[in-house]
């Protein structure tokens, strides 16, 4: 299961960095990121798999592609954001991390809007005249 291989390398590199920020702290948080870098590829081939399943679903719903592609990148937004704001804060700038979040959201709200239009305007078509 590929789980155990991931949460021992997260393991092995949390007692690693632990050991080594005693004497060497840029090591130590090179590991880190090397460590979280190493984790996100190794996951490359379920996010490349759930991509595809998500575009078969849609086709099979007949759902126009464009919809589900910008979806998709909503979220690849928020992990992505998610991710770099971790490290920062690893790296003891929060205050950089929560630039990276409010930029995360503002592109995903800017995303969004067209979404949210389309979602409106079929509603108001929805609705009886009055």
């Amino acid at each position: 299961m590929e789980i155990f291989q991931i949460v021992g390398l997260g393991l092995i590199a949390t007692l690693l960095a632990l050991v080594i920020k005693e004497q060497k702290p840029t090591f130590a948080f090179l590991l880190i990121v090397f460590t979280g870098v190493s984790i996100f590829l190794f996951l490359v081939d379920q996010i490349y798999e759930l991509i595809r399943m998500v575009e078969r679903i849609a086709n099979e719903a007949s759902i126009d592609l464009i919809y589900v592609e910008t979806i998709l990148k909503i979220i690849g937004i928020a992990y992505i954001a998610e991710f770099g704001a971790q490290i920062t804060k690893d790296a003891g700038q929060g205050s950089i991390a929560s630039k990276i979040e409010l930029a995360g959201k503002i592109l995903i709200l800017s995303m969004a809007i067209p979404i949210m239009t389309v979602i409106i305007q079929t509603m108001i078509k929805l609705l009886p005249n009055i």
